[in-house]
């Protein structure tokens, strides 16, 4: 291509794409739905504010706004053009965030459940930052599994069938549960032998936290006891909290063979009963819609997959 040519298509951008003092003051005319807000929290006047839009939209050849008796709405054109502005007004304001912070580009945002994040990513991050020195990891967690994202998370960590349309998924494992228990309560307890006789045993359970997530009821059933009437010595919401109860000697807890698998390694807690479920759903890295591939995420990928990588 001739310089000319190269010369004419930077032009023909410009031509097409309008001042970012437009976009901006677009932004904010949509975001507020009124020209005075938007004028005031930019600091300038509503004539100007206006001014711009129309520029906007003689550049485009149609209208952002329907002008109405005392409110202002987006078009179908407008709202479609408001998505893309305002997630790229977003994205650009978190690096220069980044930037100014002295963060750079090696920041990676997670979300994922608190359980997934103490018992499955801590346990490893030493061994990250021995792999990965320069990377920032950055965890946002909650108690329930990822449904909708922030528009500053990079990756997200789901349980289910990796088939989501707000993101593009990666395959992570599988999973298995079974009963664990700690050294100390084997040791003062007679283990079940059949599933019949979890029906009268210490039992630990936690609250279902995603789309999915077993509790002893349905691991009963899953097993063949349609109907079964368990003996519950302790009952908590977080997941986190009934694997702690079960170090400390409670009872039995429900082990997600992924999740405990450095407490397992580590003697902390004991399978026992050779009966197992494996959930026909699977825990998948999510690439949100709008979000490239980012080279380090393989190593997050072989990083969180590997159990060679738990440190005790």
């Amino acid at each position: 291509m001739q310089p000319s040519d190269i010369d004419k298509k930077v032009k023909g951008y410009r031509r097409l794409i309008p001042s970012m003092t437009a976009l901006l003051e677009f932004e904010a005319v949509a975001r507020l739905a009124s020209f005075t807000l938007a004028a005031q929290e930019l600091g300038v006047t509503q004539a100007a504010v206006s001014k711009q839009i129309r520029l906007l939209e003689d550049t485009l050849g149609t209208k952002l706004f329907h002008r109405l008796h005392r409110a202002i709405k987006l078009t179908h054109e407008g709202y479609v053009l408001h998505l893309v502005v305002a997630e790229s007004i977003h994205r650009m304001a978190s690096v220069f965030d980044k930037i100014a912070e002295g963060i750079g580009e090696q920041e990676i945002t997670i979300a994922c459940t608190e359980a997934f994040s103490h018992l499955r990513i801590l346990p490893r991050l030493i061994a990250l930052r021995t792999l990965q020195p320069k990377l920032k990891l950055r965890l946002m967690t909650q108690q329930i599994s990822p449904s909708s994202y922030r528009d500053d998370v990079d990756l997200a960590i789901r349980f289910g069938n990796g088939k989501w349309e707000d993101g593009s998924s990666v395959f992570l494992f599988d999973e298995e549960v079974f009963p664990v228990c700690s050294p100390a309560w084997l040791a003062a307890n007679t283990a079940p032998s059949s599933v019949t006789d979890f029906l009268d045993t210490a039992l630990i359970d936690s609250d279902s936290t995603l789309e999915g997530w077993m509790t002893w009821n349905r691991w009963c059933r899953e097993l063949g006891d349609l109907r079964p009437k368990l003996n519950y010595s302790f009952r908590c919401s977080s997941y986190n909290d009934a694997i702690q109860a079960a170090i400390q000697g409670h009872g039995i807890a429900l082990g997600w063979s992924r999740l405990i698998a450095h407490r397992l390694n580590s003697g902390e807690l004991i399978r026992i009963t050779p009966y197992v479920v494996k959930p026909k759903d699977a825990y998948y890295l999510v690439v949100p819609s709008g979000r490239k591939l980012a080279p380090i995420t393989q190593a997050l990928i072989d990083w969180l997959r590997d159990d060679s990588y738990l440190s005790h």
